[in-house]
């Protein structure tokens, strides 16, 4: 998963402002039944979807039927049961059974054995997710749905539950939808039908377990789509975009250019031979998703973004999540732990190793580029002070794989975002070590593929031992590095990586944008006035400095909207895209009075710590450093 970490630091800048059952066991249940489930989308009313299950004939008197409470590449609690109305069983003779919810996500089903069929509607996420918006009870947008009559994002797992003992078994899936739709998904197609009248056709899915059915979204609708291929790896691109305002044409010469540049740095891995990206472009009316980022599939990632960026900006953002969730063909599907290969839905155990599931992913997804000439060498050195900084706003201290075993417990739930700042570059450490003990022929991508090949999508590891077989398949200095900085609580001194390949810090003017001066925020927030405003670091924005912008200025309007609590994560999200050259008109509030400020965007600037390469590196380090981002 990753989000986009402007939307959770704009969200904690506002937020710091201001009973059991009797359940089957498997000799009770006809466990080789296959369930054959339907989604009827001609069928929708007041944006509720009608669902129906048929699991075959039980032997039991209760069976427990869940939705799921977590999902996987989520480290948080969904509780997809409450979107969940009029859940009703019926026996052979169409008769209602008696059922009882056991809690949020679970139904108790009485006289099982007379179990014919369940019925119910699910209500989308993304239409009530400006309840609680980011920081709310809702999911993440891109584990989300949405139902509207141009667009449905079927995440299955929001529509599709499971009995306890039956998670093995095979799925049948059957969705409606009226014929003009497209329809995209990688779960495997077994047949196609239209009504008589030519107005509807329902697709048939086959899944051989639950989990497939969770691990493969589909988005349904007005979309454009565009088909190309990376390799072996045959890429489906499907958009939407409200008013057209982007398409996937467009979009599909940055991803090609992007994803190929991926595959040549994996080289060897073809861990799947098609991958799916769903972007859903969020338009900008009170009932959009606000959830900013993409979630990872085994072959496939759901994106949601922003409808109203520039173009330019949609491609980087859509670089940047999109290859880390390209990478995660590496970890989690050629390797995982236990507790990813047999997830429970209910009451998930989770994995040390966020570290590398997470972690190495984006380390990955930052050092393709530069390895690949996509970006400079100062541009991949600036991405890395970048993640030092803001893996500093979290506890330095927290040892990384308890944070990852208790991820949905604080004080761990509000360090993960961290996994994508400090895990990427423990991978960065990782890389560095490799590279040097081995003469620059080894590296962290080459460990990643041996332990692809060890374990691959089908065996899992033993969450305990991984530590040991890496260190085992690599260096003692590797081991130490992980139990010191990994499992142990004392932060990394970076330069003592960085001084390995002949780079040092230094103070200088680094390009910024126009909200953060080098990875922090310049704006506050009020909690008794409800107001958002520049703090001292202003300053230092040589953008808004040269505007005569001074520190506790409040921002009331920006291009015409107004800046409140409420919509600030969204409209930042959209500052925070801005480009050199757009014209923008911003009132402020000084002291009660009105400050105006209507101009064309120009490059913004601050002052600090840069890496740069040290002109009295050795012959030694430049080689290493020239192995480490191009070998």
């Amino acid at each position: 998963m990753k989000n986009q970490f402007l939307a959770l630091a704009f969200a904690s800048l506002v937020l710091a402002s201001c009973g059991s059952s009797k359940t089957a066991s498997k000799n009770d249940l006809a466990v080789n039944s296959p369930i054959t489930t339907s989604i009827d989308l001609t069928k929708v009313v007041n944006d509720k979807a009608p669902v129906v299950i048929n699991p075959g004939r039980f032997t039991a008197d209760t069976v427990t039927y869940r939705l799921p409470r977590v999902v996987q590449g989520t480290y948080s609690v969904s509780d997809f049961g409450k979107y969940v109305d009029d859940f009703k069983a019926f026996d052979y003779n169409g008769n209602e059974i008696a059922t009882s919810k056991i809690d949020t996500n679970s139904w108790a089903i009485a006289n099982a054995e007379n179990l014919d069929y369940i019925t119910y509607n699910v209500n989308d996420t993304f239409d009530i997710e400006v309840e609680g918006g980011i920081g709310g009870e809702q999911p993440f947008s891109p584990a989300g749905t949405n139902i509207e009559p141009n667009n449905y994002v079927l995440n299955l797992h929001g529509f599709i539950g499971y009995f306890d003992e039956l998670k093995n078994n095979q799925y049948t899936l059957n969705v409606t939808s009226p014929a003009e739709f497209k329809r995209t998904s990688a779960l495997q197609r077994v047949n196609e039908t239209k009504s008589d009248d030519g107005t509807t056709v329902t697709t048939s899915y086959a899944a051989t377990r639950y989990f497939e059915i969770t691990d493969n979204p589909m988005m349904y609708g007005d979309l454009d789509v565009e088909e190309f291929q990376v390799g072996d790896i045959k890429i489906v691109l499907s958009v939407y975009s409200p008013t057209k305002a982007h398409t996937a044409k467009k979009l599909r010469e940055t991803m090609e250019k992007m994803m190929k540049a991926q595959k040549t740095f994996l080289g060897d891995i073809n861990s799947t031979p098609r991958y799916d990206i769903y972007l859903y472009l969020a338009g900008d009316d009170e009932k959009a998703p606000k959830g900013f980022g993409a979630l990872e599939h085994h072959t496939s990632t759901v994106v949601v973004l922003q409808e109203s960026m520039p173009e330019e900006a949609l491609d980087e953002s859509m670089i940047d999540v999109v290859s880390h969730e390209f990478f995660h063909i590496v970890t989690p599907l050629s390797v995982h732990s236990e507790d990813v290969h047999y997830f429970d839905y209910n009451q998930p155990t989770f994995s040390k190793h966020l570290w590398m599931y997470e972690g190495v992913t984006e380390y990955f997804a930052t050092l393709f580029q530069v390895n690949q000439d996509l970006v400079s060498e100062d541009q991949f050195y600036q991405k890395l002070m970048e993640k030092i900084l803001m893996s500093k706003r979290f506890d330095d201290t927290m040892s990384f794989t308890k944070m990852s075993e208790n991820i949905l417990d604080e004080p761990y739930a509000k360090n993960y975002i961290d996994v994508y700042q400090k895990g990427a570059l423990i991978g960065m450490c990782i890389d560095i070590i490799m590279r040097e003990e081995s003469n620059g022929t080894r590296g962290i991508l080459s460990l990643m593929k041996e332990l692809s090949t060890k374990y691959g999508k089908n065996k899992p590891f033993n969450d305990d031992s991984l530590i040991d077989e890496i260190t085992a398949m690599t260096y003692p200095e590797v081991g130490e590095f992980l139990n010191t900085y990994v499992v142990g609580t004392t932060p990394i001194n970076y330069q003592d990586y960085f001084s390995k390949v002949g780079l040092i810090e230094a103070n200088d003017k680094i390009e910024t944008n126009y909200l953060m001066n080098n990875g922090q925020l310049i704006l506050g927030g009020d909690p008794v006035t409800k107001t958002i405003f520049f703090n001292d670091m202003v300053n230092d924005n040589s953008f808004w400095k040269e505007q005569g912008v001074q520190p506790n200025d409040v921002i009331k309007t920006i291009n015409g909207e107004e800046m409140t609590i409420t919509n600030a994560n969204n409209m930042l999200q959209k500052v925070f895209m801005w480009q050199p050259g757009q014209d923008v008109e911003v009132h402020l509030e000084r002291q009660g009075e009105p400050v105006v400020i209507k101009t064309k965007l120009t490059q913004s600037y601050t002052t600090g710590q840069v890496l740069k390469a040290n002109p009295d590196a050795t012959a030694e380090q430049v080689a290493l450093r020239k192995a480490w981002l191009k070998g």
